[in-house]
């Protein structure tokens, strides 16, 4: 299959590829008509189904067939369950305008969510801090649990299901693309064969996930299209719980403390609970996982107050910088601010997932886009996983809207390399700044320790770039 579908990126494949591509495609034409889709959207979840609703809502889509291949059932909320969920997002305002466009983030406003208006990151090893905030307190971010954006998702889906089609239950297992040179007897389209053995057809093949039978993230739809994928497994997995706060409080900081074994986050969730993300070694997490709850709150506790792995020297060399700044630049700066303590645990709520990255050389080829995880897979440190995905939906139906209103073929290059320039240039910049973090801060060597520390302080006292990188992770 991997032969039959190599296609490269102007479309020609090799010969031996392009004479089965075309006996498949002329044995298709013989077939019964297969409904034919403007788009198909290959893979649900948060992104996909996100994708399928901009699509739909979009003014110049409003004649179009969009179909959205959804592996799982229909998730219904009927109401609220009194327990937070322990997989949540951090949500972006850029990722949040996104969502207003349709009205998803309308009915997210009316269920529930969190809004953080301050982040402070500090290092276990020093004294080094950074707080980022806003001018006036604005809300930075917003950290909801996914089966409310799902709900959400799922309702303007339904809101505009005259144009929008949903299989649950469905996932494309096989795809054959069109011959590079128009025949009589082909078809033009990308022709999609579902777990059930029904076939279709599409115009233009957005992939979401790259889970294709039981290889991963290693996707059937990415090798067979040719495009190579640049990936690695860290060692780390992260533990994911949701915790009840000692005491209640505003509990609008978002708080990241860069440990040698990893990052440990506390977002806020409510006035008396917050959603932990701690990346450490697999032996480690394992060990979270499996220890009693009396035992866990006191490991999260530590991570966050302990000073022991401080130094005499890196802490001598840390106020020296810092009276520095203070003396060359004496600006009031935020004031460190103290992490809430942690009181107990969600029964049931500990979950570990292995971490790593993964981005796609390429993120089109002719009639195929590929879309949050099948274009990239990130570092949880930065809270950017699915604002990354969002943020290709922006760029990617933009640029999808603009071709239909000019009447333009979707699944032309024309336009699809727009969308790929757009989201390469800040999706790999982004990824390579998580993954130098991630290794910078994965040490306690004294001299990487002094290096990180006087960066961070003196990234501290630049209010510009401040500004600088909450605006780039704002969008």
């Amino acid at each position: 299959m991997a032969a039959l579908l190599a296609v490269s990126r102007s479309g020609v494949a090799p010969a031996a590829a392009r004479s089965a591509s075309l006996v498949s495609c002329r044995r298709l034409a013989g077939a019964p008509a297969d409904t034919v889709y403007d788009v198909v959207v290959s893979g649900g979840g948060l992104v996909g189904a996100a994708m399928a609703c901009a699509l739909g809502h979009d003014i110049h889509f409003h004649d179009k067939k969009i179909l959205l291949l959804e592996a799982g059932p229909k998730k219904v909320l009927e109401k609220l369950p009194e327990t937070y969920s322990n997989r949540v997002s951090s949500i972006s305002p850029g990722s949040a305008t996104l969502l207003s466009s349709f009205g998803a983030w309308d009915h997210i406003c009316n269920m529930r969510y969190r809004a953080f208006r301050r982040m402070q990151v500090w290092d276990a090893c020093s004294e080094a801090l950074i707080m980022f905030d806003k001018a006036h307190l604005d809300d930075m971010g917003y950290i909801v649990e996914n089966d409310v954006i799902m709900h959400a998702l799922t309702m303007q889906l339904e809101a505009v299901s005259d144009r929008v089609t949903v299989l649950y239950r469905s996932k494309a297992v096989g795809y054959i693309w069109p011959y590079p040179f128009a025949t009589a007897d082909s078809s033009p389209w990308v022709h999609i064969t579902l777990g059930d053995g029904s076939t279709l057809q599409t115009k233009l093949l957005a992939v979401v996930f790259m889970q294709i039978g039981a290889d991963g993230h290693n996707s059937g739809v990415r090798q067979a299209a040719g495009i190579q994928n640049v990936s690695w497994n860290y060692d780390q997995s992260a533990v994911v719980a949701t915790l009840h706060l000692l005491e209640a409080t505003e509990n609008n900081v978002a708080w990241q403390r860069f440990l040698p074994s990893g990052p440990i986050a506390l977002l806020p969730l409510s006035d008396t609970l917050s959603s932990l993300v701690w990346s450490t070694s697999h032996d480690h997490a394992a060990e979270l996982v499996s220890m009693d709850e009396e035992s866990f709150v006191d490991a999260i506790n530590s991570a966050f107050w302990s000073d022991v792995n401080h130094t005499d020297f890196i802490d001598s060399a840390s106020t020296a910088l810092h009276y520095a700044v203070t003396f060359l630049k004496p600006t009031k700066a935020s004031a460190r601010q103290l992490p809430p303590s942690i009181a107990g645990v969600d029964a049931k709520s500990r979950v570990l997932f292995p971490l790593g990255l993964g981005h796609a050389a390429e993120y089109v080829r002719p009639r195929l886009a590929l879309i949050g995880d099948a274009a990239h897979r990130v570092h949880p440190l930065a809270g950017q996983g699915v604002n990354m995905g969002f943020g290709d939906i922006s760029s990617l139906t933009h640029h999808l809207s603009t071709a239909a209103f000019n009447g333009k073929d979707l699944g032309s290059m024309s336009h699809l390399t727009g969308y790929e320039t757009d989201r390469q240039r800040h999706n790999t910049a982004l990824l390579a700044a998580t993954d130098l973090l991630k290794r910078l801060y994965s040490t306690s060597a004294t001299p990487l320790v002094l290096l990180r520390t006087w960066g961070l302080q003196a990234t501290n006292a630049v209010s510009p770039l401040k500004e600088q990188i909450m605006a780039f992770a704002s969008k």
